[in-house]
């Protein structure tokens, strides 16, 4: 019998210890990923709520963007919430200049959309393979400007009255513009992990 995949979750910054928490409350072997030794032993990887600009430089400065942007062209799965989201997207909006975004999944982002922590807020979503809907919490979150054909929408909330996606998928790559990892509900990463076939 085969060991069960581990799931890696990105450990430079931010919300780690309560994914790390979400997942093994699953069950689910966790490693935290600081090197690029580290990534090599995951299959799949968790990038967590944070600060994405300083989550960007730190990829770089662990010499882990290169190896981090080979395994995810290479077909590695992903979930990204929040800051994490902002890293997977393909284009940043009000971004630095020099913020490269990994493009993992086909989506234009814009950071702190609905304002900054005074306009946080919290929701309860219907998502898209959840019986129910989910309690979301929104801290300084982006949202989904502009995305590709390849990506299904599973939740959206009103902006400026539109609706905007926050819960996006493309292939084994899912990301959201809340934090799961903040509240007890762990069906978002049970949906990631059904995703990917753990």
């Amino acid at each position: 019998m085969s060991p069960s995949p581990t799931v890696g979750v990105l450990a430079l910054q931010g919300d780690v210890r309560e994914h790390t928490d979400a997942l093994s409350a699953l069950g689910v072997r966790v490693q935290s990923v600081r090197t690029p030794a580290e990534l090599e032993g995951v299959e799949a990887l968790v990038l967590p709520g944070g600060e994405s600009t300083t989550l960007g430089m730190l990829l770089r400065s662990s010499g882990l963007d290169g190896p981090l942007r080979e395994r995810l062209a290479g077909g590695m799965p992903a979930f990204g919430t929040c800051a994490g989201m902002i890293l997977l997207a393909t284009t940043v909006l009000d971004g630095r200049a020099d913020q490269v975004p990994l493009a993992a999944i086909d989506i234009v982002v814009r950071r702190n959309a609905f304002g900054r922590q005074l306009e946080s807020f919290e929701s309860d979503l219907s998502i898209t393979g959840l019986d129910s809907p989910m309690h979301a919490v929104f801290i300084r979150a982006p949202i989904v400007e502009r995305y590709g054909e390849g990506v299904r929408v599973l939740a959206a909330v009103e902006y400026r009255e539109e609706l905007r996606p926050v819960v996006c998928q493309e292939g084994r790559v899912l990301i959201a513009s809340f934090h799961p990892e903040l509240t007890s509900d762990r069906r978002l990463h049970e949906l990631f992990l059904t995703h990917i076939g753990i």
